[in-house]
């Protein structure tokens, strides 16, 4: 894909969503970085879902030391993998009080010593709750750039690499929120909706057209 449709793929889904943004629910950096950890394997909603009864009582470390394993697996018990997740946690929020003086380091490799911190968890903080143009690359987003041609890769990295070196500076912060969003609700896994894509002309899939025949035939 050359960079002139780069271009304009971006700017049509700046065009669609010019203001994009996570779908979890935080209010500081502290309660984004807990619901990106509660994240991995689970839905947005169900993290939303969770924290809604969470971070009313507990929304700093030392309140969620306070509460304890049990008493934070009570509060997440409904998301999956909630029992390791909820040991993280509690093991991240003892380091960020001691420390980091309970604040969220703004530094990639102290967000990746946490425990139940990433690669893409890491990004996604230091994109969305400090500004750095940094792009996290989830299922979906490596499932948008390998099956558009904007930035293919066979791994996760490779295709981190690669968007930031074809993505321009301008589209850079936004560019995760962009990918995430299309791909979760346009371009999605198995039933893709080209035919309201609104950058179908420009992607470069080959199974494309098929995609789009037999929407338009189911509609008929």
């Amino acid at each position: 894909m050359n960079a002139t449709k780069r271009r304009q793929i971006y700017e049509r889904l700046r065009a669609a969503m010019p203001a994009p943004t996570t779908e979890l629910h935080y209010s500081s950096p502290f309660e984004l970085l807990v619901a990106v950890i509660l994240s991995a394997q689970a839905t947005d909603k169900s993290v939303n879902l969770a924290t809604a009864t969470l971070f009313p009582v507990a929304n700093t470390p030392a309140a969620v030391l306070a509460l304890g394993v049990d008493g934070l697996k009570r509060h997440i018990r409904h998301i999956g993998l909630f029992n390791s997740k909820a040991e993280n946690v509690i093991k991240a929020c003892r380091i960020l009080v001691d420390q980091y003086g309970g604040e969220v380091p703004r530094e990639r490799k102290a967000l990746e010593a946490l425990p139940g911190v990433g690669r893409k968890t890491a990004n996604v903080v230091l994109n969305t709750a400090f500004g750095e143009p940094t792009i996290a690359v989830d299922t979906h987003i490596f499932r948008v750039a390998n099956r558009t041609g904007l930035a293919p890769g066979k791994t996760v990295r490779q295709v981190e690499d690669r968007l930031l070196k074809v993505t321009e500076p301008e589209f850079r912060h936004d560019a995760h929120h962009w990918l995430i969003l299309h791909g979760r609700y346009t371009c999605t896994a198995r039933k893709p909706r080209c035919g309201q894509c609104p950058i179908a002309d420009l992607c470069e899939w080959p199974d494309k057209a098929a995609a789009i025949a037999a929407a338009n035939t189911k509609a008929a």
